[in-house]
């Protein structure tokens, strides 16, 4: 009987009570919770700091080549004035890009009317309309409206080595320019005395366009209009995604010592002449909502509307300076 009693001892001793287990999974499934949701906030926090991350990589990539390019506008290598570059009788554009029924507007230095120099050009809260009527390399619909577009007209920073067959370039000694594709031609429009070198030419059109990739996916984007290929036409290249704004202001100098008086978002063709700097802001904003937020800020920008967005996009206002190098040396030589 001693034996038998501590059996069912032992035996009744061994397990667990409802209650208990009723417990032990109560624990459980709140540790798990516990668990669940921090792995969701770690994986909400890392997916909105790459979004961020990525959003100021590409503004600042955008900025950086906005700076560049505007600060080069009329650098035509050793040549210094624009009214001195020809164009050779060669030069034959696949798909020109100026005002419609204009030919060979991107290889214009000067305005052969005006006489004004041509190596920046802007539209301010640009429509489509306006935009098709002074570009004619556009298509309807793909320009997102209320945002600046700038063309730029330089040469590279180097001079050029081996000649690309088909590719842009001026001729130069200093004194005269001669822009033709290459080869250079038996019989040049006008012969460029010796010791000569040759630029590439590289004119540009920068925009914000409506969508990345596909039109319709609602993605705004920097690109630009730029001279590729043998022919040579204009295509587009696009640089940085989620820029959702760009706004310029043009420093003008008007009393002709190389620094700024006043800063205009919508400078005429011949105040341009005078433009020594300029202010560029881009607004840009994340590729991916953020589920958690809405973003009720309001964004001033220049002389661009205000703009509160009401959606779930985290966005940023990036800004620079430049000196506009080219046009502020001449400005100070009394050109």
């Amino acid at each position: 009987m001693g034996m038998r009693m501590s059996f069912r001892d032992n035996n009744f001793q061994a397990g667990f009570s409802v209650v208990e287990l009723m417990v032990a999974l109560g624990l459980s499934m709140l540790l798990a919770v516990a668990v669940i949701s921090v792995f969701t906030n770690n994986t909400h926090s890392f997916n909105q700091d790459e979004n961020l991350s990525r959003m100021q990589d590409d503004a600042g990539f955008a900025l950086r080549e906005l700076s560049f390019e505007l600060s080069m506008g009329g650098n035509y290598g050793e040549l210094h004035l624009p009214a001195l570059v020809t164009e050779d009788a060669n030069l034959v554009i696949g798909t020109d890009c100026g005002p419609v029924g204009e030919v060979n507007w991107m290889y214009r230095t000067v305005d052969p009317v005006t006489d004004e120099s041509l190596s920046i050009t802007a539209i301010d809260n640009a429509t489509n309309g306006a935009v098709l009527n002074a570009h004619s390399c556009f298509v309807p619909g793909e320009v997102l409206e209320g945002t600046d577009v700038v063309s730029i007209k330089r040469v590279a920073g180097a001079q050029a080595g081996t000649l690309r067959v088909g590719g842009i370039y001026l001729r130069t000694n200093g004194t005269l320019g001669l822009l033709y594709r290459a080869p250079f031609p038996a019989a040049p429009t006008v012969p460029v005395p010796v010791p000569v070198s040759d630029w590439e030419f590289r004119p540009s059109i920068y925009y914000i366009r409506q969508f990345a990739n596909t039109a319709g996916d609602g993605i705004p984007t920097l690109c630009r209009k730029v001279l590729q290929g043998v022919g040579p036409g204009m295509a587009t290249e696009c640089l940085a995604t989620g820029i959702e704004n760009l706004q310029v202001e043009y420093g003008i100098d008007t009393d002709q010592d190389g620094q700024p008086n006043l800063f205009m978002p919508n400078p005429t063709q011949a105040e341009i002449q005078s433009a020594v700097s300029a202010r560029i802001f881009l607004l840009a904003r994340t590729v991916e909502i953020d589920t958690r937020y809405t973003n009720d800020k309001t964004y001033s920008i220049s002389n661009a509307p205000d703009y509160t967005p009401g959606d779930s996009f985290h966005r940023r206002v990036f800004s620079t300076n430049v000196t506009i190098q080219n046009i502020r040396s001449l400005t100070m030589m009394g050109f």
